[in-house]
């Protein structure tokens, strides 16, 4: 299948293997994501050498997995002699390498999940940068090195203090789909669904390529679609979370309790708070837990309003698993046609309002642009006031604070008509104002700014209040 989308990852590897100097890209990304893809179909038979870790593989079993792809690589009839260490293994590559030279040519290296390759006290990592210092830094080569455990990476490759430091010439952090990236993809498989359907399936398992494969070609509504992947007897979801922070991280007991927490609470939780109701242990371990948790994309930390960075509002923002914790995890459903008797419940109305709140969260450049307001500075944060016997307070869950002496509010909304406004909703819009400027005493102009599905349907009670009404639309764009 033809590459879909990611054309500045693309460019980035193109330009490496063009350039005259030899180049370590290191690629980040979340599980499932597209990394391998992305290098494979970049690349295609520019490959040298490849190899991949094996999850839970011994020192000793992923030297036999490099013998036997050196093995392929030397075309030898025979299996190679497995190495009795890395830094034998690399030397044996070296050779190799050396053999297959063409004058001109750009030789192709790539260690895929190299978290499983270097493992604890294996010497892959001390071995890699003897590799790179005494050898392929006078090559003509692109050595790339990918990894699915995103902190991982940064702690021990992109910050390594030993032989790799400050040798990553190219970083590449691969995120899930964007709106209009799913659509092309989808379309690229041959399945046409309008936007309000993929919105839904995007809703439910994010722009992650490998889940957006369980949709098939065949006019399958949303609905359909989310039954198929998620709740039939076959479904290739069903189990997916258990494995999901257990292939990426050492002590995943820790992340799946961070996750829980904040499923729990869709608006987000402060640290604190966190703490509080996760009982959760405070200290460097929560630290990194979260930090892992953010480098591979399953959380997101918003700052508050002209608040310190302790006052950072976590929130859950991987689709799949505030899916799954809503719907599925230590659910009984019987009977065919589970999602689409789901969806007709109260929990389906909340979810889904939390979801599409999330994905206009990771659209904030496309709304920036539907505005007119790209080429403004702007900050996007998050408002919380809480409210006392006396004094109403006020959450808004976007605003993005500009340069021009104007600040956006937003409403969103997930509907499946255009939203009308009443009485009551008016003067609570007007109520969160009237708090946020109280509160921050900003001299700014404040402009409502709706975001909806299928926009508004404009009456008495939206006219002089809400100033833009953006679509869904808006966020497809490119």
């Amino acid at each position: 299948m033809k590459i879909v989308g990611r054309k500045e990852e693309q460019a980035i590897l193109r330009e490496a293997l063009a350039s005259s100097e030899p180049e370590m890209v290191a690629i980040l990304g979340r599980r499932r994501v597209g990394k391998t893809f992305l290098v494979q179909s970049v690349f295609k038979d520019r490959i040298d050498f490849e190899i991949i870790g094996t999850k839970h593989a011994t020192r000793e079993e992923q030297l036999i997995n490099f013998s036997y792809e050196i093995s392929n690589l030397a075309k030898s009839p025979l299996p190679i002699q497995t190495p009795d260490n890395w830094m034998n293994a690399f030397i044996l590559l070296i050779r190799l390498l050396e053999q297959r030279q063409k004058k001109g040519k750009k030789q192709v290296v790539f260690f895929d999940e190299v978290p499983w390759l270097a493992t604890p006290k294996s010497g892959f990592l001390r071995a890699l940068g003897f590799f790179w210092n005494s050898w392929a830094v006078k090559q003509n080569i692109v050595v790339v090195i990918c990894g699915s455990a995103t902190s991982w990476m940064i702690q021990k490759v992109v910050n390594h203090t030993g032989g790799l430091h400050n040798r990553i010439t190219q970083r590449i952090h691969l995120s899930s789909f964007t709106l209009s990236e799913t659509e092309a993809y989808l379309k690229a498989r041959q399945v046409y669904s309008d936007r309000y359907q993929i919105a839904q399936i995007y809703m439910a398992m994010g722009g992650i390529p490998h889940y957006l494969n369980t949709i098939k070609k065949g006019g399958k509504s949303a609905v359909q679609n989310i039954e198929q992947a998620c709740f039939s007897k076959n479904a290739l979801l069903k189990d997916e979370f258990s494995r999901l922070y257990t292939s990426l991280f050492a002590h995943a007991d820790k992340h799946i309790a961070v996750i829980k927490t904040l499923a729990g609470s869709p608006l987000g939780l402060t640290r604190q708070a966190l703490i509080d109701k996760g009982k959760i242990a405070n200290g460097g371990s929560l630290t990194r837990t979260l930090e892992e948790l953010e480098h591979s994309g399953f959380i997101s930390a918003y700052f508050s309003f002209n608040k310190k960075k302790k006052e950072k509002l976590y929130r859950l923002t991987d689709e799949y698993s505030l899916f799954y914790l809503q719907f599925m995890e230590n659910k009984t459903h019987e009977g065919d046609d589970i999602w689409a008797r789901l969806s007709e419940t109260q929990s389906y109305k909340t979810w889904s309002g939390y979801a599409f709140e999330n994905i206009c969260l990771k659209h904030i450049p496309q709304i920036k642009k539907a505005l007119g307001i790209k080429g403004i500075h702007s900050l996007s944060s998050t408002f919380y006031k809480q409210g006392t016997s006396t004094q109403k307070g006020a959450q808004i869950d976007l605003l993005i604070d500009r340069n021009d002496h104007v600040i956006n509010l937003f409403e969103i909304k997930f509907y499946n008509q255009s939203f009308s406004i009443d009485k009551a909703h008016a003067n609570t819009l007007r109520d969160k104002a009237y708090v946020f400027q109280n509160t921050t005493k900003t001299k700014k102009q404040l402009n409502w700014t709706l975001i909806s599905t299928f926009g508004l349907q404009h009456n008495s009670h939206s006219l002089g209040l809400i100033q833009n009404v953006l679509t869904l639309d808006d966020l497809f764009e490119i």
